[in-house]
């Protein structure tokens, strides 16, 4: 007979979602995972399988709306996937009209929470990381001081510092 545990059902819905994880993968090149906000912050998208099926960094966004995000990241993993090298602090203006994003390197302490799922994959944490940053609809990135009042929260920049940490903002970046 088998009893059912809290650890039971915890290790039976992480197998679900590491195989739905696999599937995307097999299936599109890679997972996303989407998170909502919440009374913490805003949400969030992140790649899963983009390391293990292609060799390019998993990826996440934050604060962008839920239809976007999943857009942009299998965006990134297609022309990752195909070669395209991606510079921190370089603009990148053809994957949305209009508005240009960056990217930046993804502290390791950021890893648990911010790429949670991607440890059913990577359980060790063995896998590179960017952020996918994306300035207002008026072209303010979190760092500036004309940034809107609380958007440096909603997208917070994923280093130790909460800064562009490989890139100098407004010399060799944005």
């Amino acid at each position: 007979m088998f009893a059912v545990t809290p650890e039971s059902v915890v290790d039976e819905q992480d197998h679900e979602l590491r195989d739905w994880i696999v599937a995307q993968a097999e299936r599109r090149g890679n997972a996303v995972i989407a998170i909502p906000p919440d009374d913490n912050g805003a949400g969030y998208a992140f790649t899963v399988c983009a390391w293990a099926m292609h060799g390019v960094p998993e990826a996440v966004v934050v604060g962008l709306p839920p239809d976007f995000a999943p857009v942009l990241l299998d965006a990134y993993v297609d022309r990752a996937a195909a070669g395209e090298k991606f510079e921190f602090g370089k603009l990148y203006g053809d994957f949305f009209e209009g508005v240009p994003v960056t990217f930046e390197k993804v502290a390791r302490g950021h890893y648990p929470e911010f790429f949670g799922s991607a440890f059913l994959v990577y359980p060790d944490g063995e896998f590179p990381a960017v952020q996918i940053v994306v300035p207002t609809p008026q072209g303010h990135w979190p760092w500036q001081d004309g940034a809107p009042e609380g958007f440096a929260a909603w997208q917070p920049v994923l280093t130790v510092s909460g800064r562009p940490e490989s890139w100098t903002p407004g010399t060799d970046g944005p």
